[in-house]
């Protein structure tokens, strides 16, 4: 398969925000390593058309997710800087496809991380800070009808995100323990704690720089890392406001408009 001509596909359906069929029904066999090759073609793309990578995005870190996909393993996605919404900035609905919100942790890092045989103790140490984030993940493929290999070529379904205002040292933390309880306009719809990521959100950073050393690349010194959803994505449509707050660390909200 050409990986980049896949790559401009989604790019186009993005562009239009006009979804497009299974890329697992139109491409039999598709396997994940030709996924993340269309998902770098893809960025490969866009940092030609002048967008610039601020970090990545960790999919697929609980147990639930795992299950309903039949995979073992998170998988990846890259943050670029048209994708930051800034606090008190509103998103725009209609530029999106089909939104769903998630309240995750965000870390920023200090130091290059570049597996493999990286640790949870080498993520913590690497980390400046660690902050309250929504990532807001959209499907370029029709009805949100994925498999694995779709979201990993769809850059793992990454659209927008946001950062909320309170950074704090990862020193005295135990991520594990910190709580979030998640709001939709108002209500509470999920509450959670760091556990729900992978066992402790830094192990999934650690899994994510093991994992791109299969590509030759590296978590860079002040990237912004989503470590994964703490509870379960919801749609999002105009008019709705979302708000995490997490223990310790602070709130985020995002308002669609």
């Amino acid at each position: 398969m050409n990986h980049r001509e896949v790559a401009l596909k989604l790019i186009e359906a993005e562009i239009n925000r006009t979804p497009i069929d299974p890329l697992t029904s139109t491409y039999k066999g598709l396997s994940v390593r030709d996924a993340y090759q269309v998902q770098l073609e893809g960025v490969k793309i866009k940092l030609e058309r002048g967008k610039k990578i601020v970090g990545k995005k960790i999919g697929l870190t609980s147990k639930a997710m795992q299950d309903l996909f039949g995979v073992r393993e998170p998988d990846y996605g890259h943050l670029l800087d048209d994708m930051l919404v800034l606090p008190g900035q509103a998103c725009k609905r209609d530029e999106l496809i089909q939104p769903k919100v998630e309240g995750e942790i965000a870390f920023v890092l200090k130091e290059t991380l570049k597996g493999p045989g990286v640790t949870v103790c080498d993520v913590l140490r690497s980390t400046e800070f660690v902050i309250p984030a929504l990532e807001i993940v959209d499907s370029r493929i029709r009805d949100w009808k994925i498999k694995l290999e779709d979201t990993i070529a769809d850059n793992g379904s990454s659209a927008r995100f946001v950062l909320g205002s309170k950074a704090v040292s990862v020193k005295n933390l135990d991520l594990r323990l910190i709580g979030m309880v998640f709001e939709k306009n108002g209500r509470i719809v999920g509450t959670g704690a760091g556990a729900a990521v992978w066992g402790h959100p830094a192990s999934a950073v650690a899994w994510l720089a093991n994992k791109l050393a299969e590509f030759g690349i590296a978590l860079e010194a002040g990237e912004i890392i989503l470590s994964g959803a703490i509870t379960a994505a919801l749609d999002a449509d105009k008019g709705d406001v979302f708000t995490a707050h997490f223990y310790e660390l602070g709130s985020v909200s995002i308002y669609f408009e």
